[in-house]
């Protein structure tokens, strides 16, 4: 299955959003594509990772203020559309066969045909791709075309929760893996402002951990923050990258909101916070 990594140079792709990994916090993103797109920014191209390959793709189809009710949809449906849910009973029925994760695909399947609103790719209004890592190479892969709720889920497949997808013989696991927050891709497919949705981890400083559970927390974030920053400090001249702000944290911190993966109580306020906070960014430039 071919990648079309960096290859494709055009200058239409000059102003592109990325949007970056992070679960239920992906609902930050939705209030900043609001706070951007009500201040008339509108992407040439848009780059995602796992819960921003979904974001992504919605404003991707319909970049305008539009997208953002349809996300609000979406974000309202994630908590009743049973993702994530079920006893516990019912997640170890799901370990016991599959030995490998403890959730079925097939609820976001559903969300996803339901609310991505084109089958492949290529009939986005906008040039988008959205990245996966796949097991048999070990290696980062970007899907720019072809069915899109594939591409879509093999980004979002979280290791552990999640079963590895499977697109054309090959296997895929969430794309934060290889890259969180794609700067570097968008810039190698000729972005020259970007903009970086993010759901506010890189907002906040890191600690020595001091508790088991800890040492692991930080050690992923290392490794997942790691890329971003050396995509920043990388970045050729007369690319200019502005980081949205998500308006601070909701709800837990640290080591205990990484295990809250079906915290999306919380939705509705994160989604305020980022758009008043992006809004506040934006008006200042």
């Amino acid at each position: 299955m071919p990648d079309t990594a960096g290859s494709e140079t055009a200058p239409s792709r000059d102003c592109a959003f990325v949007l970056g990994g992070g679960g239920a916090l992906g609902a930050c993103e939705v209030g900043m594509l609001q706070a951007l797109l009500e201040a008339g920014v509108r992407p040439d191209l848009v780059v995602g990772t796992s819960v921003g390959a979904i974001n992504g793709a919605v404003v991707a189809a319909d970049p305008s203020t539009g997208a953002v009710d349809r996300l609000a949809g979406l974000w309202g449906s994630l908590g009743r559309a049973g993702v994530f849910s079920g006893s516990v009973l019912g997640r170890v029925r799901v370990a016991a066969r599959s030995r490998t994760h403890l959730y079925s695909s097939t609820p976001l399947r559903r969300l996803l045909e339901e609310y991505l609103p084109a089958e492949h790719i290529e009939e986005l209004t906008v040039p988008y791709q959205c990245v996966a890592a796949s097991i048999e190479r070990a290696a980062e892969h970007w899907f720019s075309k072809g069915p899109l709720v594939d591409a879509v889920l093999a980004s979002c497949a979280v290791p552990g929760l999640l079963a590895p997808v499977e697109v054309g013989g090959e296997h895929f696991l969430d794309g934060g893996l290889t890259n969180s927050i794609p700067v570097g891709r968008a810039v190698a497919l000729g972005a020259r402002t970007v903009y970086v949705l993010q759901v506010g981890r890189i907002e906040q400083r890191l600690r020595v951990p001091r508790l088991p559970w800890e040492v692991a927390s930080v050690s992923f974030e290392i490794a997942r923050r790691h890329r971003f920053a050396r995509d920043m400090e990388d970045l050729p001249p007369g690319v200019e990258v502005h980081v949205l702000p998500s308006g601070g944290p909701l709800g837990r911190t640290g080591a205990a909101a990484q295990l809250r993966h079906r915290d999306f109580g919380l939705s509705a306020e994160r989604i305020d916070r980022a758009y008043q906070a992006s809004a506040a960014y934006l008006a200042d430039r």
